[in-house]
């Protein structure tokens, strides 16, 4: 499990959150206020395919600009 982190250009928020919303292994999505503009929840079998999920969907969603990783270890 993960937990991301993003800030998102100004105005793209809820497009971001749609398109991640709609991967299957986000498991939470939410818009906040302060530092970062939206937290998310994944789950994968492995740490690998977490790496690859963030750095291939997460990250390549437009008007991401930034994100933040902190992998759960238990």
């Amino acid at each position: 499990m993960a937990f991301v982190l993003l800030n998102v250009e100004p105005g793209g928020e809820e497009e971001v959150l749609k398109s991640l919303r709609s991967i299957p292994e986000v498991k939470e999505a939410y818009r906040v206020y302060g530092v970062y503009d939206t937290v998310v929840k994944l789950e994968a079998p492995t740490s690998e395919k977490l790496k690859e999920l963030i750095t291939w969907k997460v990250r390549r969603l437009s008007k991401v600009r930034s994100t933040l990783t902190m992998l759960a270890v238990e």
